[in-house]
This record gives C-alpha cells, sequence and structure tokens, in this order.
C-alpha cells in the first residue's frame, strides 16, 4: 500500500495532477556565450528610413500646374522692379540718395517704356526724385519720368537699355473679354521680394474705387490673388498670358492681403499709355468751364457740381453756360449748375469726371444744367482740357 502511494505521488510531481498530458519536456539549456549576449542590452537600433518618392515626370503636371510655369516663364522677363529715390541732406548739408518708395512695373515696348502705378512714382509727393529700374536679369538702370495720369493711377517711364534685355507684356487683344471667374496670376515684388507669383481668380467686374487722384476709378477689376505692398504697378494677367490689368491696391483692415485686391482695367492701359507716350500726359475732354469744390453746392443745397466760370472761347461759351455773378452789391449770384451729361447723371465732380471720361475731344454730348430752378439742355463739342 505505501509503494502504491509513493508512485502515485511521483506521477503528480512528473505530470500535473488531473490533466492527460503526457509528454516530458526536457530542462532548458543553460545559457551559452551567444545566447547571453543576445538577451543583455545593446546600442539603440537604426531609425526607419522612409523610402524614397519617385517624383512624377513632367508629363505627370497637372494641366493648370503647366499652364501657371508657362506664363510665368513668359511674363516674369517683362516684370521689373522700380524704386523711386530722393535726395535727402544730413545734419551737416550733405546729400545723399535714399530710397522713397518701391514697386512694380512691366515692360510696354523694345522703346525702354515702363508702365507703372502713378502713385508708385508720383515726381511730386518726394521732392527732387530719380527713379530705378531693375529687369529680370538683375540689371539696373536709371529711368526717367515720361508721365502719367494720376485720376488713373498709371504712370510711364523710360529706361536706355538693349532692345534684346526687354520683354514687352502681352496685352489682351482688343476682341478679347474679361469675365468673372476666369484664372488670374499676378507677378510682382511684394515687400521687395522680386518675381513674386500668385494666383486666382476674378472676383468681379466693374468694381468704383477712389483712386490716387481722389476720383474714382471706375470698372476695377477684383481679383483674390494675393496682391502686397509691393506688388503696385505689375501686371494681371489671364490664363494665356495676356495683361487684363494693373494690380493697384487692395482692401484690407491690417494692411496684408485680404483676398481682395483690385487691378485698372486693360481696356484703360491702352487708352492712356498711348496717350502719355505721345502727349507726356493723358487727353481729357472737357467744357471749358472751372468748377467749385463739391462742399459749396452742399451749401447752397444744390445737388450737382456748380459752374464758377466759364473760359473765354470755350465751347460753355459758345452755347451760352453760366457761371457765377457778381452783383453791384458785391455779392455772388449762382450761375448754372451741371446735373447731366446725355444719360448720365452728375450729382457731383465723380460724377462729371467719370461722365466726361467716356468721350474724346470734339465728340458731341448734351450738357443739362439747373438753371433758374429748371433743367436746360445744351448740346456742345468737348474740347482738350490741355
Amino acid at each position: 500500500m505505501k509503494q502504491t502511494l509513493l508512485v502515485a505521488s511521483l506521477l503528480c510531481l512528473t505530470v500535473a495532477c488531473g490533466t492527460t498530458e503526457t509528454k516530458h519536456e526536457p530542462p532548458p539549456a543553460p545559457p551559452t556565450a551567444t545566447s547571453a549576449a543576445a538577451v543583455s542590452p545593446g546600442p539603440a537600433p537604426s531609425p526607419t528610413i522612409a523610402p524614397p518618392v519617385t517624383p512624377p515626370g513632367p508629363t505627370a503636371r497637372l494641366e493648370d500646374e503647366r499652364n501657371t510655369i508657362d506664363i510665368f516663364r513668359t511674363a516674369a522677363p517683362a516684370t521689373v522692379f522700380v524704386t523711386q529715390m530722393r535726395l535727402v541732406r544730413d545734419w551737416s548739408m550733405r546729400a545723399a540718395e535714399v530710397p522713397a518708395g518701391s514697386g512694380t512695373g512691366f515692360v510696354w515696348d523694345q522703346k525702354g517704356h515702363i508702365v507703372t502705378n502713378y502713385h508708385v512714382v508720383d515726381p511730386a509727393s518726394s521732392g527732387r526724385t530719380t527713379y530705378t529700374v531693375t529687369l529680370y536679369n538683375r540689371k539696373s538702370y536709371e529711368a526717367t519720368f515720361v508721365g502719367g495720369e494720376p485720376n488713373k493711377d498709371i504712370a510711364v517711364l523710360r529706361i536706355t537699355a538693349p532692345a534684346e534685355e526687354l520683354t514687352p507684356i502681352r496685352v489682351l487683344p482688343t476682341a478679347q473679354k474679361v469675365e468673372v471667374g476666369q484664372k488670374t496670376i499676378a507677378i510682382g515684388n511684394p515687400f521687395g521680394l522680386d518675381h513674386t507669383l500668385t494666383t486666382g481668380v476674378i472676383s468681379a467686374l466693374g468694381r468704383e474705387v477712389t483712386g490716387y487722384g481722389g476720383v474714382s476709378i471706375r470698372d476695377m477689376i477684383q481679383t483674390d490673388a494675393s496682391i502686397n505692398p509691393g506688388n503696385s504697378g505689375g501686371p494681371l494677367l489671364d490664363s494665356s498670358g495676356f495683361l487684363i490689368g494693373v494690380n493697384t491696391m487692395i482692401f484690407s483692415k491690417s494692411g496684408g492681403s485680404a483676398g481682395i485686391g483690385f487691378a485698372v482695367p486693360v481696356s484703360t492701359v491702352r487708352r492712356i499709355v498711348p496717350q502719355i507716350l505721345e502727349f507726356g500726359r493723358a487727353k481729357r475732354a472737357g467744357l471749358g468751364i472751372r468748377m467749385l469744390p463739391d462742399r459749396y453746392a452742399a451749401r447752397a443745397g444744390v445737388r450737382g457740381v456748380i459752374v464758377g466760370e466759364v473760359v473765354s472761347g470755350s465751347p460753355a461759351e459758345k452755347v451760352g453756360i453760366r457761371g457765377l455773378q457778381r452783383t453791384s452789391s458785391g455779392s455772388l449770384l449762382l450761375g448754372d449748375v451741371i446735373v447731366g451729361i446725355d444719360d448720365h447723371e452728375v450729382k457731383d465732380y465723380d460724377d462729371l469726371y467719370n461722365a466726361l471720361d467716356r468721350y474724346n475731344e470734339g465728340d458731341e454730348v448734351t450738357v443739362k444744367v439747373l438753371r433758374e430752378g429748371k433743367v436746360v439742355g445744351m448740346k456742345l463739342a468737348l474740347t482738350d482740357l490741355g
């Protein structure tokens, strides 16, 4: 009986009691030198290196990307950096030229004419002024002021550079129109960073914005392509690389781009620039009158433009338009108040300027004036204001 219990106890030590396992595992072998090294701590494993990315071939780019690249290659050489220099004197009266402002411009022709914004190069803004134009090839040339039209914020400079260094901008043909939703590309020198490209769309057309000359510039192009300080005067281009506007200003409460930029339309550029090249100024059709500021009409309680004086020999004098008259006692009597040009209502000087801006010298218009409480219409041929 004791022998039987002893055998059973030995069996329970070898195989767990209550199981049917009968396989006997040998005891683990003592660690060898090799296995000991394998489990001992060693240097950290090398970091995993990401596999390289195979770049797409040149033909794999999106069509829009290829178009943007082509436009930049074509238009960037026509875009220039404009710097205005001002002569100043230090405490010892030594004269030195310092930068007074900078902006962007573009090559108009191979005669060296450069188009930019008037506010970038305004010669009256800082006294004696000189200009420097830096081309795409990094060469800089002194520039002279040819002329401009502040009311349209357009000016023209000229540099003396070899024709082969000048790449004129491609101007949108007259027959082609721009539409809301079109792709836009702006090239300029924001914050002095030369030849920066931004893209967007035409957000709206026909915007009216008060320009540098103090009157509204109408038919402005609105775009969401980023325009920042230094972009002024640069080209706004369409998807064919044609000039469709001159980047001029932004609407922003912070001073940075807020996605609302404005460009003078190419239709205005096509009309104004050739006049500046020929006459040194933009030709303006007028009536031959001198007007009183709008505040006088407000004081008199009338809406329109008060005729202060009629120029002798002018179209206005020929048709009998009346200016202010002085009585024997020295007081002034109100003459005619211009309230319309053809079908265009005139409420102030801004309206009159933009109404006449639609016409050329010699065009016949009907001028509507308020005289003694009645509206009177008179036809006359417009003259050049000179």
